[in-house]
């Protein structure tokens, strides 16, 4: 039988559980929100007193229309015992809500992360556009970035071996200018048309959904062998610059051509870079697979977590000019085929202005997942070319936001809203935001005293520059775009020797995750017309013939601004040392290295073989990461301390083995060399570094060393290990 029914007071289950509960949490100082602007792109300064309404963060629970609830844990029903009665408004209203609380991922660019920043100009650029946001000196205009990767689905792992997207939003007073580029120059094909297959063949087989986020498969290399334009982005994705090992440490490119108008009216042809502070690199192969598994965040964790410790990404971004000429070329390269790059020895990247990232969003979904770029959004000053490839995605951007954000009014969501006054006369439509006065949406009007009013060339208006368009239609290319293997073979040689290994394991590795005997051997051929080592030593790791009678490609001389590996040290801000510790270490020691770090504006986690804090007279030093929680990946160098543990701790040990086979700085000081020693790590190897305490000198070669990313000549020592492949 069963016992009496209680029946629940209205309320009360809520009053217990929050009543003696402290406010929630201030939002942290890198989360401030973005700038409050209406539907019509107006700023306004929002609420002058006490809590944001847009966080609906009010004291009173209330439905979606403002009514104030008494209970949100029960359903209404017939009786205690008895069924759900349809009258139950609220429990429909909370289950459809989050019924739809996803919205469909994107097609490409699924996997991404974000953050808010402000962009500087210098004034260089004044000479060559009337585009405000790039010409007018110390002019500040907010933007927000949005970094992702291309094939993976929304849970797919950050470091996996793809192109990463490189989009930025520029809220200029001129209206909004998206960049919608990449961490590399060039793209897979020379026209959109073409999109949708290279994307087919990049993503799971449709069969059985596998495998994900990778292009280690049949079908992506079933394509790009047969449709060989793509080999020129093939290959930089073989590179390191498929597995960069940051955000803040990969480059961008705006891809395609740009022509910029100046307020003579006069036209350059330009390609955009952004080049980071930090410089650019990767990861190690190893390294991205570790990661996929042990953090699969780690891409975004490392962007937020810089943010969040001061230490703003930075960005320079720069042009290369080239003449405006009919011809549209440079040097005999075609400027309209997006497969193809300008050497930077050719045409020197100029600077004009600066990016810093320094807030991270208030909320993931509302902005990093509603954020809508378009290459189409463009202010006076900056229009496209014909590119094939860009007036496809002028249509493609555009028309995607109608599924994935339900309606033409995108451009109302929060994040995506102008910091311009926005008058178009458009109405209407699903989720429209704004409360639309007036009678006379339509111009000309006598109406409505005749506005909004167009604005010529002396008002801002955005008007083209007149330019001659002729030629017979058809599905025609220019010769120029069938040179497919002449610019991989300049990329290729430019390389250092270290990084041509990378990239032919990378094609060992990919090509020997194809079934299809047939179409490893037609990337064979493909490899051969860019150069004969590269496709000898791949042939050679796939257990194949090396095609005979086949020319390398001839291209121009070296290119060295292709090179990620450079004698020169860079800024270690927001770099990582663990320095492996217990309850006897040195804590003195490790205050000093940690002091000269912070100088730097890198950071210092203690390791330990448990959580907590370790103790010593009135030093203390709590432990952020133990052997079970921590892994190599996501420290950029490693030292023992004085007085750690000498047990022997496996996981310790895998730590330091990880990180000298992955060419980080590995150290010590005092007896900590003795842990060194049991992982098997000869002290006097490249980039060990040991002392006898943790003075003044250790400190500066942690950072020398910081500095050069990766100890380079450790790299024989590495590969000696590793079993050659059989002849």
């Amino acid at each position: 039988m069963c016992s009496s029914p209680r029946r629940v007071a209205p309320g009360d289950v809520i009053r217990s559980r929050i009543r003696s509960s402290p406010m929630p949490p201030a939002r942290k100082p890198d989360q401030s929100a973005p700038r409050t602007v209406s539907p019509t792109g107006v700023g306004y300064d929002g609420p002058k007193d006490g809590r944001d309404p847009r966080g609906q963060a009010g004291d009173k629970l209330t439905t979606p229309n403002g009514v104030r609830l008494p209970d949100t844990d029960h359903s209404l029903k017939a009786g205690p015992r008895g069924p759900v009665l349809l009258e139950d408004f609220h429990l429909r209203e909370k289950i459809m809500h989050f019924d739809h609380e996803r919205i469909p991922e994107r097609v490409v660019h699924a996997r991404g992360a974000g953050a808010h920043g402000v962009f500087t100009a210098n004034g260089a650029g004044a000479s060559v556009t009337r585009a405000a946001v790039l010409a007018e000196k110390g002019l500040e205009t907010p933007v927000f970035v949005r970094f992702s990767t291309v094939l993976g689905s929304r849970g797919s792992a950050d470091t996996v071996r793809d192109t990463r997207g490189f989009a930025t939003k520029f809220y200029t007073k001129e209206g909004t200018w998206d960049l919608v580029g990449n961490n590399m120059p060039v793209f897979f094909i020379q026209d959109a048309i073409k999109f949708p297959d290279i994307i087919h063949a990049g993503k799971p087989h449709p069969d059985r959904e596998i495998p994900q986020a990778q292009s280690a498969h049949d079908t992506f290399w079933d394509f790009v062998t047969l449709h060989t334009e793509a080999t020129h982005h093939t290959i930089w994705n073989m590179s390191d610059r498929g597995i960069p090992r940051s955000y803040r440490t990969m480059e961008g490119f705006g891809v395609h051509t740009f022509r910029l108008v100046n307020e003579k009216r006069e036209t350059v042809l330009v390609k955009f870079h952004w080049k980071p502070k930090l410089g650019v690199h990767s990861l190690t192969w190893e390294e991205a697979q570790i990661a996929a598994g042990v953090d699969p965040d780690f891409h975004r964790r490392d962007l937020y977590d810089a943010i969040e410790n001061g230490a703003f990404p930075e960005w320079e971004l720069g042009i290369q000019v080239f003449p405006d000429t009919p011809e549209e070329t440079f040097e005999g390269i075609d400027l309209l085929d997006p497969t193809k790059i300008v050497p930077e020895e050719l045409a020197p990247v100029q600077p004009i202005g600066t990016l810093v990232l320094n807030a991270n969003p208030t909320n993931f979904f509302a902005e990093t997942e509603q954020v809508a770029f378009h290459t189409g959004h463009l202010v006076p000053g900056i229009e496209g070319t014909n590119d094939p490839l860009l007036q496809g995605r002028n249509f493609s951007y555009l028309d995607t936001q109608l599924t994935r954000l339900a309606g033409p009014n995108f451009t109302q969501i929060p994040i995506n809203r102008p910091h311009a006054p926005v008058n178009d006369n458009t109405r209407d439509g699903f989720h429209q935001q704004a409360v639309h006065t007036g009678q006379a949406p339509y111009t000309p009007n006598s109406v409505d005293a005749g506005v909004p009013f167009p604005s010529d060339w002396s008002e801002g208006g955005y008007v083209q520059v007149p330019r001659h368009v002729e030629g017979e239609v058809g599905r025609t290319a220019p010769a120029s775009f069938d040179d497919h293997f002449s610019q991989p073979a300049l990329f290729y040689k430019s390389l250092t020797s270290v990084e041509q290994q990378h990239v032919i394991d990378a094609y060992t590795f990919e090509l020997g995750k194809c079934y299809e005997q047939a179409i490893k051997e037609r990337a064979l051929t493909v490899l051969a017309r860019i150069d004969a080592d590269l496709c000898a030593q791949v042939a050679t790791g796939l257990g194949l013939p090396v095609p005979k009678k086949i020319k390398v490609a001839k291209s121009r001389s070296e290119s060295p601004a292709l090179r990620q590996i450079r004698p020169t040290p860079f800024p270690i801000e927001g770099r990582i040392v663990g320095v492996v510790a217990g309850p006897g270490a040195d804590l003195a020691g490790i205050a000093t290295l940690r002091k000269a770090l912070e100088a730097e504006g890198a950071l210092l986690r203690v390791i330990a073989p448990h959580g907590g804090q370790l103790v010593k007279g009135t030093t203390v030093e709590i432990v952020e990461r133990t052997f079970a929680t921590g892994r190599s990946i996501e420290f950029d160098a490693i030292v023992v301390a004085d007085g750690a543990p000498k047990d022997g701790d496996f996981r310790a040990l895998v730590m330091l083995q990880e990180a000298f086979r992955h060419l980080k700085a590995v150290g010590a000081w005092g007896d900590g060399v003795a842990v060194l020693k049991t992982a098997g790590i000869d002290p006097t190897a490249p980039g060990v570094l040991t002392g006898k305490k943790a003075n003044a000198k250790l400190a500066a070669a942690t950072v020398a060393a910081l500095g050069m990313h990766r100890a380079w000549d450790r790299t024989p020592l590495v590969r000696a290990s590793m079993v050659p492949p059989t002849v």
